[in-house]
Parts: C-alpha cells; sequence; structure tokens
C-alpha cells in the first residue's frame, strides 16, 4: 500500500435524470410485488426531453398502471408531467423462466436468473462501515435535496451532483483534498449567493467528520450557470449510476445494475447480499475491511465462487471466513430472498443515495456477527485439533 494516495467517490440527487430512471424502475417493481411476491421484472426507463420509455421484461400476475407511476414518480421528484409515456414490456423469455425456475438436476431450488459477478465491501471508516468519500458524497447530495426541500436555500432545482476526494496517509484518512457540488438552479438565482449558501448549508455540515482545511478546493457549480436540468438537459436511463449506488468506483463492480430487478436476477440479490456478509464480518470484528465476491451461473442455484478478502486485517484466514460463510449465509436466489426480503415492495425507499447507507435496508443488519464469529472459533478448533 502506498504511505499516501486520493480516494474519491460521487453521489447524486433523486432528481439527476439517471438516477430519476432507476427510480421509475424501482417503483413499477414494486407495484408488481404488492400483487405478485413472485414476479419476475426486469424494467428499464430511459427518458428525454418531452418522453419517457419503459421497456423490459415483466411477468406478473397483473400489470400496474406504468404510465401512472412514471408521471407520479416524476412530479414528487420536483419536475412537471408534461411527457409523452411509451412502455414496452413483454413476458420474460420462457427459456430464462424455465431455468431458473427448474433450477439444476442437482438442485430443486430456483436458478439464479443470470450469471454475473457481484461484490459487497463493509470497512471500519464510518459509523456505516463504508469508505469515508462514499458516506461524504451522498451526505452532501442528501442535504442538498433536503435544502431544496425544505426551502432552506432558495432556488434550487431537483437536479444535482457531488463528488468528494481525501487523502489518505498510511491508510487512514487524513484531509479532503477537493468538493465538488453542482446543482440546478432557477435562471434569477445569483451564482455568488448560491455558492454562498452551498457551502455554509450543505458542504460545512456534510463534512463535520473531517472538515476541509484551507488547502481544500471547494468548487460549486464550477461551470457557471445550471438553469436546465433533468431530462430537459440530459438523457436518463436506468442502470448507469453504477458506482454511486455501490463503492465510488472503490471497491470492484462486475457490471450489473440494481434498480427494476426483482430478487432471482442476482445482479441484485447477489449485490445485497455480499454487502451483508462483509458488513457482518466486520461488525463482529473478524475483520478492519472485508470485500466479499459472489459469481452466479444462470439457472444454477448455489454459486460458483465465493471469494473473501480481509486485505491482512482479519483475525481468521480467508480460507476459514469463507467456509463460515457458507455456513451462515444461504447464498441461493431462494435463500438470499428469504434472508433479505427480496420479495416484498419497497425497494424504491432505497435506490437513492446509494443502495447501502440505509440503515433500515435488510441487508444493512448485523444479525448474523456473533453467529459468524461462534462459527469461525469452531472452524479453526477443526483446523487446529486435525
Amino acid at each position: 500500500m502506498r504511505d499516501k494516495y486520493i480516494q474519491i467517490a460521487e453521489s447524486v440527487t433523486e432528481g439527476h435524470p439517471d438516477k430519476l430512471c432507476d427510480a421509475i424502475a424501482d417503483k413499477v417493481l414494486d407495484a408488481c410485488l404488492e400483487y405478485d411476491p413472485n414476479a419476475r421484472v426486469a424494467c428499464e426507463a430511459m427518458a428525454t426531453a418531452g418522453k419517457i420509455i419503459v421497456a423490459g421484461e415483466i411477468t406478473a400476475k397483473a400489470l400496474p398502471d406504468i404510465p401512472a407511476i412514471a408521471a407520479q414518480t416524476v412530479h414528487e421528484t420536483g419536475y412537471g408531467s408534461d411527457y409523452e409515456i411509451e412502455v414496452l414490456t413483454h413476458d420474460q423469455s420462457a427459456d430464462i423462466a424455465e431455468a431458473v425456475d427448474s433450477g439444476s438436476a442437482a438442485s430443486p431450488q430456483r436458478g439464479a436468473g443470470d450469471q454475473g459477478i457481484m461484490y459487497g465491501c463493509a470497512c471500519l471508516e464510518t459509523d456505516e462501515l463504508l469508505p469515508l468519500p462514499v458516506v461524504l458524497a451522498h451526505r452532501l447530495t442528501r442535504l442538498l435535496a433536503n435544502a431544496r426541500k425544505t426551502g432552506a436555500i432558495r432556488g434550487l432545482g431537483p437536479d444535482g451532483k457531488a463528488q468528494v476526494s481525501v487523502e489518505y496517509v498510511f491508510g487512514l484518512p487524513s484531509r479532503i483534498t477537493s468538493v465538488v457540488v453542482s446543482c440546478q438552479h432557477e435562471a434569477d438565482k445569483s451564482l455568488e449567493e448560491l455558492r454562498r449558501e452551498i457551502t455554509e448549508r450543505v458542504v460545512i455540515p456534510a463534512l463535520r467528520e473531517l472538515p476541509p482545511d484551507e488547502g481544500t478546493e471547494i468548487l460549486i457549480n464550477p461551470s457557471g450557470r445550471f438553469v436546465l436540468g433533468g431530462f430537459e438537459a440530459d438523457t436518463g436511463l436506468t442502470g448507469r449510476k453504477l458506482m454511486a449506488d455501490t463503492y465510488g468506483g472503490l471497491v470492484p463492480h462486475g457490471g450489473g445494475a440494481l434498480s427494476g430487478k426483482d430478487g432471482t436476477k442476482v445482479d441484485r440479490s447477489g449485490a445485497y447480499m455480499a454487502r451483508y456478509i462483509a458488513k457482518n464480518i466486520v461488525a463482529a470484528g473478524l475483520a478492519e475491511r472485508c470485500t466479499v465476491a459472489l459469481a452466479y451461473a444462470i439457472g444454477r442455484a448455489e454459486p460458483v465462487a465465493v471469494d473473501l478478502d480481509t486485505h491482512g486485517t482479519g483475525a481468521y484466514t480467508d480460507d476459514i471466513l469463507e467456509q463460515a460463510v457458507r455456513s451462515v449465509f444461504d447464498l441461493t436466489p431462494d435463500g438470499m430472498i428469504r434472508a433479505l426480503r427480496l420479495d416484498r415492495p419497497g425497494f424504491a425507499r432505497f435506490c437513492n443515495y446509494g443502495h447501502f447507507t440505509h440503515p433500515d435496508a435488510p441487508w444493512e443488519r448485523t444479525d448474523r456477527a456473533e453467529l459468524l464469529a461462534e462459527v469461525c472459533r469452531f472452524k479453526e478448533a477443526g483446523v487446529s485439533n486435525r
């Protein structure tokens, strides 16, 4: 590890066009699960000036009113609702459905809805057990959105984003080198006033654990005016904010998006389970930092690979931890759906400000920590007694 390096993370508000498309997709998923816990949903939205397209594969007992969901989501986010909405959906492929439902000859459980690699991470840098830049970036955008909604800062629009760069010395956060905040605003809003208010009411409160110093570069709307936002300024697309959804690019990513997918899609359930595992390992004191990788094959229930890396901070070997994880957690799609309650509506609540910053999310619980520690002790004793 280098003695000194910089880690950077980004976050966006719920009014960012890509994130708004995520919310539309997840609200469609929630509506399907409300009437059918076994619904198969892979829904995406694409939107630009005057047009919203919702497309995907949906197999459910009843299709919700997707145009109404899209229009309501856009309106609740703070934009007008004058959009032409087109829906292009069809049933899940019969071949995929059969593979998922029947699983393999060796297992009667449902198989994974796709192949892929999912990563989870936890560390001791913050109360959330997430890297500090990730937490700070999401805090900036949360406060930015709250300032708009409460009127604490006059003339803000729904679209916005933030980026934080943190310098590490010998593996520990040392100082913030730069902060970037870009936010939509009304045409008559003074840029000077905007920068002063965001610095005072967003930046300073958000960075209370590690305040900016005299060398910190604070850039607010560095491009100048930002009046036109949302779908009028940029095309939005579901699944395009993967790093903001997860670990800010500080952890590997398998490339699979989260929003709009039901629990049989391991892009989502596997990512949530990997985070659940990593967080319980760190919460149990079994490592200061842990990265978990899960890999699946379509139609197969058990993962084809489970890999843990405690980055030299583990209380046990990574092999013992992996054995304990396999003993404590059911890593099949059915097991993940049961453990993380992924057959219930409510996904849209977690799609903004990172999927791993919400303490009430099922995958953020640390209820397996004590059992993991106990199993590790047992596994180590078994190795020692051979």
